[in-house]
């Protein structure tokens, strides 16, 4: 029996070079239409001590972490499973004292332990953006319009953005529609399934009007208008109505207030991103708390892979190579390279410029046919 020793754990594969290029060139894209938007890029390191990682935020599975002991302290380090919690570490310590609003963006690599049974990478590239110091609806404006954006310059067409209030249930148990603490849960669970039935048998019958808020958004938040809360939704209602207002409108908008999946840690808005052909959604944020520091922030991740699925070959962008046979014209090689040419030197002499990729062979200087 042969032993296949290279195969690869479930859930990670390698980006061969077409892969690796569109990659890299969605990756810029992104980062390039946030950069321009003011946000600064950080790197943070790709491990952190376990305590501070898993500490900072809640809602993160900590369980999904890779762990292991690191030689130097003996305390337990992870492999970051989301950038997110690292950025608001860095807003709370090295930059406490910039101004804020602090605007910063991020790329990087994040690993889970265990993929989530409907996705089973467990090794991705994540890219996003954070205002950190507001969760107005200002601050929401900006990030849900910047995230569309940086899609957009991707390539992505198609677009539709699916809002929810993460908080709802929270908000309404308190007066208007008052729930005990301990079936709060329960009713925030049935809900997300949208369960009418188990919705009444756990003491959420007055809640079943938000079964029907879910749709698109002029007819959803309409419904959800109409729920008697006495008052305390109109501030986020009006607020989803602005956030929406200043959307494109060729951006689908649809409405699910009660959806929490992916939210566990947002406050009082989030959303997710989709795109037409997608199978999935392509990134997801709102407003949060971060915790430790207990500082109003607000923004979004978006993950290249799915991206890339969606956009397809199409995305591949052509590249100019040209074969450099032995004692080839360095300097013209140079300006070539300079005009965006792809240079490929001959090694052996022997070599074929078109196997090798080459549309072009350097001949006195200049580019001609192959």
């Amino acid at each position: 029996m042969t032993v296949q020793h290279d195969l690869l754990p479930v859930g990670l594969e390698d980006a061969l070079p077409r892969r690796a290029a569109a990659i890299s060139r969605a990756m810029r894209q992104v980062l390039g239409a946030m950069d321009a938007h003011g946000y600064d890029r950080v790197r943070p390191p790709l491990v952190e001590f376990e305590q501070s990682l898993a500490g900072r935020m809640k809602g993160v599975a900590t369980r999904r972490m890779v762990r292991f002991t690191d030689p130097e302290s003996l305390r337990t380090l992870v492999l970051r499973s989301d950038m997110t919690v690292q950025i608001g570490r860095i807003a709370a310590t090295g930059l406490a004292s910039a101004p804020r609003p602090l605007r910063l963006c991020y790329a990087g690599e994040v690993a889970t332990l265990k993929a989530d049974p409907l996705d089973p990478a467990r090794q991705r590239l994540q890219v996003g953006a954070e205002l950190i110091g507001s969760d107005s609806v200002a601050a929401a404006i900006e990030a849900v319009t910047l995230a569309v954006e940086a899609l957009e310059a991707a390539g992505l067409a198609g677009l539709s953005v699916d809002f929810t209030l993460p908080d709802l249930v929270d908000t309404l148990a308190e007066q208007a529609l008052p729930l005990a603490d301990d079936t709060r849960d329960a009713v925030r669970r049935e809900l997300d399934t949208k369960d009418a039935g188990g919705l009444v048998a756990a003491g959420g019958e007055a809640y079943l009007p938000l079964l029907y808020a879910a749709g698109p958004f002029p007819k959803a938040v309409a419904r959800l208008e109409a729920v008697d809360a006495g008052g305390v939704l109109a501030s986020r209602i009006e607020g989803l109505r602005r956030i929406a207002a200043a959307l494109p409108g060729h951006v689908r908008l649809t409405l699910d207030p009660t959806e929490r999946h992916g939210f566990e840690y947002q406050s009082w808005f989030g959303f997710t991103l989709h795109a037409a052909g997608a199978r999935g959604s392509l990134g997801r944020g709102g407003t949060y708390r971060i915790k430790g520091s207990d500082e109003a922030a607000t923004g979004f991740s978006l993950y290249l892979e799915p991206l890339l699925d969606t956009l397809g070959s199409s995305h591949t962008e052509p590249r100019r190579n040209i074969f450099l046979p032995f004692g080839h014209d360095r300097r013209a090689a140079a300006r070539l390279r300079e005009d965006g040419w792809r240079t490929i030197a001959a090694i052996t002499g022997n070599e074929d410029a078109a196997t090798l990729g080459c549309t072009h062979r350097l001949e006195d200087g200049v580019p001609a046919p192959v």
